[in-house]
């Protein structure tokens, strides 16, 4: 009896450590040198500053994004001209707009690979092309922004060579986006034409300083990172809000849950590394461009490194008292970058490769020793995981597998627990979590 119990835990323990052998490609094909060349190329530019020069080849931001552009179209010329790149552009104003020293269209190189089942759904993973000096109104000043944000901006591309070799359900796309250190120009942009053309967006990876293993407190770290969400979306409804005092869900919003998500993919395909997940939006009283998506209800994180030297941030490149400012190359760290750019990967493809979320997950069982959760049947889903956890968990710590749209949890409290459903597919990808959206009487 005891070796049969043995038997059926050890199954039991490979079933659910099943993986994607795909995933594992992706990670070692990213290339740390691929990473440093770019990085290389993009400091060489001289400043990146969104209000730089835009006719020069050799210097400025317009030689830059032409370049990040041309990269683009010679990775969608490797895979048959899968990758659509184009520019996006909004025209910033000097007028009301005090880090804006002069009338300038703020452009976006945005390149769009197309799902085959899904292809108004997307994943978007950005980095930034503008670097800035020490005043930001400075737009002569060499800026070379190695890691703040060449490595984010260079993460992007080598995450689209690798995953252009393969076909997604769901659409990616990689964006690079300008005008962050200027007031996240670029991203409102950005997120302002989703909305317009209706995109699906399934969440958006935000990826500034991903290069830097060697904070100004003194810790060296390069396997840590975090993952900045913010708890419910800016833009709920007042009844949402008053729903919440009752039924939960105060760390539960998309943000947080497409933070989760990652946290999971990370501790399955790369259990070396040690995510972070950050309860706030972003750096305390500062801002990243994953924020404007927010703003309109867009699920969206911030990647980046967990420690920072702000001696190589927004900084004239000098010496002071023994001590180098700059955001100059010798300081990044390219194997630490190839890293966070390959859990970008890894996290876009299991998304881009599962079915959609349910859309409405209904709970009930109040006054009840058991749990009642319905939810909408979604496109392409093989079943559907119920997941529960502590209500003081970060993580979802317990699931439950399913081929039906609804289940009673038997013997569960619901008081005790929080709930969510995602989605399985053929392949055994899964969807981010739902938090439920409704209640059963």
């Amino acid at each position: 009896m005891k070796k049969i119990t043995l038997l059926f835990l050890l199954m039991s323990i490979t079933i659910s450590a099943q993986t994607d052998l795909k995933i594992y490609d992706i990670i070692n094909d990213i290339s740390a040198d691929n990473i440093k060349a770019d990085i290389k190329t993009l400091t060489e530019f001289g400043t990146r500053n969104t209000f730089s020069d835009t006719i020069s080849t050799t210097r400025g931001i317009g030689a830059a994004r032409r370049w990040i552009k041309a990269e683009f179209d010679k990775i969608s010329s490797n895979c048959n001209n899968c990758i659509n790149t184009f520019y996006q552009k909004d025209f910033v104003s000097k007028k009301g707009n005090r880090r804006v020293p002069h009338d300038a269209w703020v452009v976006n190189v945005v390149a769009v690979q197309k799902g085959t089942k899904y292809p108004n759904k997307y994943i978007i993973m950005s980095g930034d092309i503008d670097s800035r000096a020490s005043d930001t109104m400075d737009f002569t000043t060499d800026a070379p922004g190695a890691n703040d944000n060449a490595s984010g901006m260079a993460g992007t591309i080598e995450a689209a060579r690798v995953l252009s070799k393969y076909q997604f359900e769901s659409s990616i796309i990689y964006v690079g986006l300008s005008g962050e250190e200027q007031g996240l120009f670029g991203g409102a942009g950005l997120a302002k034409y989703a909305k317009e053309k209706g995109w699906d967006i399934i969440g958006v990876l935000n990826n500034d300083m991903i290069g830097n293993i060697k904070g100004v407190d003194g810790v060296i770290d390069n396997r840590s990172f975090r993952i900045f969400s913010e708890p419910v979306p800016a833009n709920e409804t007042d009844n949402q809000r008053k729903m919440r005092r009752f039924y939960g869900g105060e760390v539960d919003g998309i943000s947080r849950q497409l933070a989760r998500y990652i946290h999971k993919s990370v501790k399955t395909y790369m259990p070396e590394m040690n995510p972070m997940m950050i309860y706030r939006l972003d750096r305390f009283g500062r801002g990243g461009h994953h924020r404007p998506f927010n703003d309109l209800g867009f699920a969206g994180i911030r990647i980046m490194e967990a420690h920072e030297n702000y001696t190589q941030q927004h900084q004239d490149i000098r010496t002071e008292n023994g001590i180098a400012y700059g955001d100059t190359f010798e300081h990044v760290n390219f194997d630490y970058a190839k890293k966070l750019t390959a859990v970008n990967a890894i996290t876009m493809a299991n998304l881009a490769w599962a079915p959609a979320s349910p859309k409405e997950v209904a709970i009930g069982g109040i006054v009840e020793a058991a749990v009642k959760l319905k939810w909408s049947k979604v496109d392409g889903a093989k079943g559907y995981k119920i997941y529960w956890r502590d209500t003081t968990s970060p993580t979802w710590d317990h699931s439950r597998y399913v081929e039906t749209t609804e289940f009673t949890l038997g013997e569960i409290v619901i008081d005790n627990f929080f709930f969510g459903v995602a989605a399985v597919g053929e392949n055994g990808h899964e969807s981010v979590v739902v938090f439920p959206n409704e209640i059963m009487r």
